[in-house]
């Protein structure tokens, strides 16, 4: 089969990433000429190290919004005169190349590539997210008050830290687990804290305005009561928000392993905010216990969790890589990074392509997850 070259491999590929070139350059454009206006943001970009994490994460971000267009086939599409095809070698009846070869099962490693940069970052993000939350309105309380309710959060939070992660994941994700109630009990447990944190910092900074309160609550509930029944009863008429099983599995996961971490953070921030003038300003006006959690201490905690939260979206990346590598979460014919490793390495020393790409696009984006957490942490230093 004809083949289109080394050289003929890097520009095909720079071609088919178009509409991420595209975006970047708004992007860094728009980013460069509102500088001055866009405060963190704007300090972010002015440092090298900034700059290079947060183009790093913004092409793998587009990359997953313009997967369809950027990828040449689709990630379960067979021709079996492509197995094992090397990179650069021409598909013969669409005269389109498979750019970093075929895997075992003559499947284009390039668009599996591409198309699984959307599982990556439809799941650490969401996941982090969601163990934010739970973290913070669980580690705000403790901080505050102390007394028993910090001693009974940090007791559980210290019990699910001291198991070890590495089997928790194995319980929790399991194939055998799914067909038990557990990760649905689970997911509507975790699933309940953001719709439960837009309600309190909604009634606690609007509840001298009725009108604009009412409606921020009614969006809230009515939003996050739709999404909430779509992810955890499967209930969504209209099959808009739908998770598969396995994936909730993994978002469960996540948030139970991630949770304790998050509340640790916070606790400990909170207690040392509290003690600062503004604080006592706000206990001066009035305002309540809540209010001065959700609208005074957890706006100034937002340097090191914003870090955190970089970082953490790196470690859940890897551990779906992991998981993905030990056959656990995501189905076996899933494009995502970690299966792709998986199926790679049953031929490594024979054909090294398909588990060194995926291998490569995971670690490119912890990468820039990393670089962006650097530069955040030495700007909040500076500030």
């Amino acid at each position: 089969m004809e083949n289109i070259g080394t050289l003929g491999v890097i520009t095909g590929i720079i071609a088919r990433f178009w509409p991420v070139w595209l975006a970047l350059a708004v992007l860094l454009a728009a980013s460069f000429l509102y500088r001055r206006r866009l405060g963190l943001y704007g300090h972010l970009i002015g440092s090298g190290v900034g700059l290079a994490g947060v183009l790093i994460v913004a092409f793998w971000l587009f990359t997953a919004i313009f997967a369809d267009i950027v990828a040449p086939f689709a990630p379960l599409n067979q021709i079996a005169v492509m197995k094992h095809a090397l990179p650069g070698t021409i598909e013969p009846q669409s005269g389109i190349a498979f750019y970093l070869g075929g895997d075992k099962l003559a499947r284009d490693v390039f668009s599996r590539m591409v198309h699984g940069s959307r599982i990556v970052l439809a799941i650490a993000p969401a996941a982090t997210a969601i163990s934010l939350m739970v973290g913070s309105l669980l580690g705000l309380p403790a901080g505050y008050f102390g007394g028993r309710i910090d001693a009974v959060l940090s007791f559980i939070a210290n019990l699910v830290l001291a198991f070890p992660v590495i089997l928790l994941f194995y319980l929790l994700v399991t194939p055998g687990i799914m067909e038990t109630p557990v990760p649905y009990a689970m997911a509507g447990f975790f699933f309940i804290f953001p719709i439960l944190f837009f309600v309190a910092l909604f009634y606690t900074g609007y509840s001298k305005q009725p009108g604009k309160l009412a409606m921020l609550l009614a969006a809230a509930l009515l939003i996050g009561g739709y999404i909430y029944s779509g992810l955890v009863f499967d209930a969504d008429p209209f099959d808009i928000v739908h998770i598969e099983p396995n994936e909730l599995n993994i978002f469960v996961a996540v948030a139970f392993a991630s949770s304790p971490g998050v509340f640790r953070i916070v606790r400990g921030l909170t207690m040392d905010i509290k003690t600062r003038e503004y604080i006592n300003a706000a206990l001066t006006r009035g305002e309540t216990p809540w209010y001065i959690m959700l609208w005074e201490i957890l706006p100034n905690a937002r340097g090191p969790l914003i870090v955190d939260t970089c970082l953490r979206i790196g470690y859940t990346t890897i551990l779906l890589g992991t998981l993905g590598f030990f056959g656990l979460g995501m189905s076996s014919e899933s494009p995502d990074w970690g299966t792709a490793i998986k199926d790679g390495s049953q031929f490594l020393r024979l054909y090294a392509w398909p588990a060194l790409v995926p291998a490569i696009a995971l670690m490119s984006f912890v990468l820039g997850l990393n670089l962006l957490a650097d530069s955040l942490r030495e700007q909040s230093l500076r500030d």
